[in-house]
């Protein structure tokens, strides 16, 4: 099942040593690690929302959250220091290409009115953003049990020195950047 990281080995290597004219086959730029983020605000009034969520992103990730927690007192958002705030997810090696895999061919194409992803959401040191307002759109979430509709952040970091390296690597796996 890990097609995409055969086809980085295979094809997309060889297509970003022509391009970019790399002396050293370990300049090419590769991923690195995925962070999949979900804040949940209400954490503090409604633990099971919590709960709900550590288990939505475990389904979709395959692997255990871990719960983050606030590292200050808000009191305009009735937060204190130490309470649960959300939950995230690194991932690496071989669950990474099968998470970005799921990503690109089945969850993006069922987002609604979705027309592609931004190319200005890159930080500068080849690392990219996006930020899905539905989780319901991985295959793993039955619809019917989600309780409440959670967003999530995924962050996509690579070891390109530029942006440019990595709108390209991100590209040739398929990433459906808009035109």
């Amino acid at each position: 099942m890990v097609v995409l990281k055969e086809q980085y080995k295979d094809e997309i290597v060889d297509k970003l040593m022509d391009k970019f004219e790399y002396d050293n086959i370990m300049q090419v730029p590769e991923l690195e690690k995925i962070i999949v983020n979900m804040g949940i605000g209400e954490a503090s009034e409604n633990v099971n929302l919590l709960d709900d969520s550590v288990e939505q992103l475990k389904a979709i990730t395959g692997q255990n959250p871990v719960v983050t927690r606030a590292k200050k007192s808000i009191a305009n958002f009735k937060i204190r220091k130490g309470m649960p705030v959300g939950c995230k997810v690194t991932l690496r090696g071989e669950v990474m290409y099968e998470f970005l895999y799921k990503l690109v061919n089945v969850a993006l194409p069922r987002v609604r009115d979705f027309r592609g992803l931004s190319t200005k959401s890159f930080d500068g040191r080849g690392n990219y953003s996006l930020g899905l307002d539905n989780q319901t759109v991985f295959p793993e979430i039955d619809v019917d049990d989600v309780n409440k509709i959670q967003g999530m952040d995924i962050t996509i970091v690579t070891s390109a020195e530029t942006d440019e390296e990595a709108r390209e690597l991100l590209s040739l796996m398929n990433m459906p950047f808009k035109q």
